[in-house]
């Protein structure tokens, strides 16, 4: 029917519409804003959703490495040689004493520079000192998370345990050592007392801060740009005719951490399985603007095998009507106070579960448009970055 092709329109409309009053309400509380590094696009989406609410925003990152991400400031460090370490130390220097003045300063994370812990915690301290307010990010790995996976109770899998077993790989010793015994996790602790407030993006994040900074921490959503042409929720004959195109993104040097060496195992037995009624497409460490329009002509998309949640990437797949395997865990749903719509494939963190999933989607592709079509609605419930952006000017402003 007409009106279920336009829902996704009428959401998203509405929400500008509301988030644009307040906007209008509060211009002469406008506030001048930097963000600091970045992570999975995070910041570079949120400033573009307080530049429509008619707030000054500042990026100043290093693009998060080769993907590449938007942003005002460049930070990104081109070598690691000892001149050339110099030269972005004295860079760095110069541009952190012109970030002074600002309303609100929030860091992607304790780690919001390429440099060691020690030289962080002078800019941290360059900034507390020049602006207003200073928020922390909880946006990704840091001492809390750490700490809340190992202790084998706060979540029945994560990154680093699966129940009560650990999961060992020398990239968990490696965070383990940086963030339990090292400067990082020092430097952690200090920014989250001193803070005037805490951001957890995902549900596990905001799990992982509770227990020690209830009174200054909020759970506000990562902010997503929705689509706005929607997928039909019916099934049409293009769908069916063609093969079902699977999308997954490698790291070679991170795939046992975040379980895409199982995901692709079960992508390849489906393969074999399916033949040329499937597509298999694996991109490696591209840049974000190349790595999305890819993304764009796929059906479903494989990531995050030990996440109870969704993250950056899949939820930027969702808002073009991809289908999300990986994880959807009912915490997920509960911290969203979402009650109806349940778009995202959930699965256990181990192949069998994986693969099962995936012939359940080949074998019943009819259902596809309806997922594709809830995605959607799924971001612009909870993710339009407009409706995000006013929910971090609201919790700043709190913290006056």
């Amino acid at each position: 029917m007409m009106w279920q092709r336009y829902e996704l329109v009428f959401i998203s409309i509405f929400a500008l519409q509301k988030y644009m009053a307040l906007q209008h309400h509060n211009m002469e509380k406008s506030l001048n804003i930097l963000l600091i590094g970045d992570y999975s696009n995070v910041h570079a989406t949120l400033a573009a959703g307080l530049r429509i609410l008619g707030h000054r925003v500042v990026v100043a990152s290093d693009g998060d490495g080769w993907k590449d991400y938007p942003r005002d400031i460049d930070l990104r460090r081109h070598t690691m040689s000892k001149l050339g370490s110099l030269s972005y130390v004295l860079r760095v220097e110069r541009l952190i004493r012109r970030m002074r003045g600002f309303d609100i300063v929030q860091l992607i994370g304790p780690d919001f520079l390429p440099l060691k812990a020690e030289r962080t915690l002078r800019y941290y301290n360059m900034l507390r000192r020049a602006n207003r307010r200073l928020f922390l990010g909880a946006f990704g790995m840091d001492r809390y998370y750490v700490e809340a996976c190992l202790d084998r109770q706060t979540f029945r899998y994560s990154d680093f345990n699966l129940g009560s077993q650990l999961r060992q790989s020398e990239e968990n010793t490696h965070f383990i050592a940086d963030w339990l015994h090292g400067a990082k996790g020092a430097l952690n602790t200090r920014i989250a007392n001193e803070c005037d407030g805490i951001v957890a993006g995902l549900y596990e994040y905001h799990a992982a801060y509770q227990k020690h900074f209830a009174h200054k921490l909020c759970f506000i959503p990562f902010p997503i740009v929705p689509d706005t042409n929607p997928v039909a929720p019916s099934t049409s004959s293009s769908t069916q005719s063609r093969p079902l195109h699977f999308f997954i993104g490698l790291m070679r040097q991170r795939m046992a951490y975040k379980g895409t060496d199982v995901m692709l195992r079960a992508l390849h037995r489906l393969q074999a399985r399916y033949g040329d009624a499937i597509l298999v497409e694996e991109v490696e460490n591209l840049p974000f603007a190349i790595y999305r329009k890819r993304l764009l002509h796929s059906d479903v998309l494989l990531d995050q095998l030990y996440s109870y949640t969704p993250a950056m990437n899949a939820l930027e797949a969702m808002s073009h009507g991809v289908v999300v395997v990986g994880g959807a865990e009912p915490e997920n749903y509960a911290i969203l106070g979402e009650e109806e719509l349940r778009p995202i494939i959930n699965v256990e963190p181990n192949e069998d579960s994986v693969y099962q999933a995936l012939c359940q989607l080949v074998e019943q592709r009819d259902e596809l448009p309806r997922l594709k079509h809830e995605s959607q609605l799924y971001i612009a419930k909870h993710h339009d970055y407009r409706k995000v952006a006013q929910q971090y000017v609201d919790f700043w402003l709190s913290k006056a």
